[in-house]
């Protein structure tokens, strides 16, 4: 379907009426289990939003753009925002924010009720989502940018960096400062998709230098500065000889580098690290942890310029990619 699906499209497909069709959509009215369940099966199939604005603002869309990201209490999707905002406060949009918390099944459910608004413009990080909520961008019929990521393949707009790329690079630079045996630590797995192809980059640097990871510790929650000391101990009691760790965020980084100064590891003589975002944490810690540059701000901005670039009546899909290139920073420790 190359066109916003309408309540008659659902309700020929489910072979009720119109007036039935709303009725289970809306939640309001008696229909029979059987009929309710062949309505809404009939709508996920095409990715069917209902219309939240009434009477004779029904035809048109609202000054609103819907922006969905994992968490809004860390720095990296903090710094997305600001880059947006600043781009959307120059003009009479305004961005409304939805969270996933990494759950594909919750940013299915916020996706619909942001375009059930039908908004000027819909920003989604990540490119991994449920079938239903990637035919609901599909035949949004309004710019969808995809952002962080360009290692899969978007519904339309993309903006991001490769994270595949990304652990690539941070292996490669790694093993060419002369370390040999390498720990990982690594942040809300299996839920980031980002962290995940990011430690596939990485491994992959090393099978191609024919070096083994060490060891690796991996936690279902997110990063903080505690958390990184923490682990940064429990990887290094059961690994003592390692001589490097990377991390899957630099927040996590800076904490196993308080762990190591609170503990007299030389940084980097003993044990080299290194994480990823260059986030401005780094600049407030006694040694500048090594790093990659993720734009998050710039990807944030260019987002937000891709949809008053695309605003139109009659928008289609034009599946445009637009790829940051960081570089590794060795910073003090490596």
């Amino acid at each position: 379907m190359a066109r916003r699906p309408t309540l008659k499209d659902i309700s020929e497909l489910a072979n009720v009426s119109e007036m039935t069709a709303s009725r289970v959509l809306r939640g309001k009215g008696e229909a029979s289990a059987v009929t309710r369940e062949r309505v809404l099966a009939a709508a996920k199939s095409v990715g069917y939003v209902p219309n939240r604005i009434a009477g004779s603002l029904s035809s048109k869309s609202v000054d609103l753009v819907g922006v969905v990201v994992p968490s809004i209490s860390s720095f990296v999707f903090a710094e997305v925002l600001t880059g947006l905002s600043n781009v959307l406060k120059t003009t009479t949009m305004q961005p409304v924010f939805g969270v996933s918390d990494y759950d594909l099944e919750t940013e299915e459910t916020v996706i619909r009720e942001m375009l059930s608004w039908q908004p000027k413009g819909l920003v989604v990080a990540g490119l991994e989502h449920t079938d239903a909520a990637r035919k609901m961008m599909q035949n949004a019929g309004i710019p969808v940018v995809e952002i962080m990521d360009v290692d899969g393949e978007p519904v339309d707009l993309n903006v991001g960096v490769s994270h595949r790329r990304a652990g690539y690079e941070t292996g490669k630079a790694i093993l060419e400062r002369g370390y040999k045996k390498l720990g990982f630590i690594g942040t809300k797995y299996p839920l980031d998709h980002r962290a995940a192809k990011r430690f596939q980059g990485f491994q992959q640097a090393l099978a191609e230098a024919n070096v083994m990871l060490a060891d690796q510790e991996l936690y279902t929650g997110g990063s903080t500065l505690l958390l990184g000391r923490q682990l940064t101990e429990k990887l290094l009691e059961r690994t003592p000889d390692l001589d490097m760790i990377y991390y899957s965020s630099d927040t996590m980084s800076c904490g196993g580098l308080m762990h190591c100064i609170m503990n007299n590891i030389s940084v980097p003589d003993q044990l080299g690290l290194a994480g990823f975002n260059g986030l401005d944490l780094r600049h407030g810690m006694p040694m500048l942890t090594a790093t990659m540059n993720a734009y998050r701000f710039e990807i944030g901005k260019r987002a937000a310029q891709l949809i008053l670039e695309h605003e139109q009546a009659d928008y289609r899909a034009v599946r445009q990619v637009i790829e940051f290139k960081p570089d590794v920073e060795l910073g003090d420790t490596l």
